[in-house]
């Protein structure tokens, strides 16, 4: 790895940490003592995006994160909180194991991360995505954002798909272990029960 102040290739790793996406590593160039940070991360298969017309494009996650960017412009946003957002909805789409997505899939995945990170970035992407072409379509965006408290509606959440959705973004599994209880046995301590 060359020093991006000297040019030198010498340049020796101080630390190295997994962040769990990728490999970021502490550098020391031998030569004028400079320090920065290099990252390694896994090069995916190519993910082609469906846009709405029909045309294949290469997925550019800079393209991602031009458009976030754009919606949280003037937000008191923490630093990193849109890098890590765009890198969030990367990932979710190489959980996919698809080679093709439609455009609609990234849209849905941004909105969703924006309407918990901030509501008027929410509310920008979601004027451009949507191509809200009167003032009645933002005020019923606010609507529905307001009278979900910001979380997706009930009948997004509850509502059953009759056609699996190949697109749904598999759900990451927490630490925990063990058995789930069935639903044909009593739980421990239940009114079912206790006898």
């Amino acid at each position: 790895m060359h020093c991006p102040n000297c040019g030198d290739p010498n340049t020796r790793v101080t630390d190295s940490r997994d962040t769990g996406q990728d490999i970021r590593r502490r550098r020391e160039c031998g030569r004028c003592g400079v320090r920065f940070t290099t990252y390694e991360r896994i090069q995916h298969a190519t993910l082609q995006v469906i846009k709405r017309d029909g045309r294949r494009d290469e997925f550019d996650p800079q393209k991602l994160l031009r458009s976030i960017r754009l919606a949280c412009t003037k937000r008191p946003l923490p630093t990193g909180a849109i890098e890590k957002l765009t890198s969030e909805i990367e990932n979710d789409l190489q959980d996919l194991g698809k080679a093709e997505v439609p455009a609609s899939v990234i849209g849905d995945l941004a909105l969703e991360r924006l309407r918990q990170l901030d509501p008027v970035a929410y509310v920008r992407y979601a004027s451009v995505y949507r191509d809200f072409d009167t003032l009645d379509g933002f005020i019923q965006e606010i609507r529905e954002y307001q009278a979900t408290g910001g979380l997706a509606s009930e009948q997004e959440v509850s509502q059953l798909s009759l056609i699996p959705n190949e697109f749904a973004v598999p759900t990451k599994r927490t630490g925990r272990r063990g058995r789930r209880p069935s639903m044909t046995q009593p739980l421990h301590g239940s009114a079912a029960g206790a006898g």
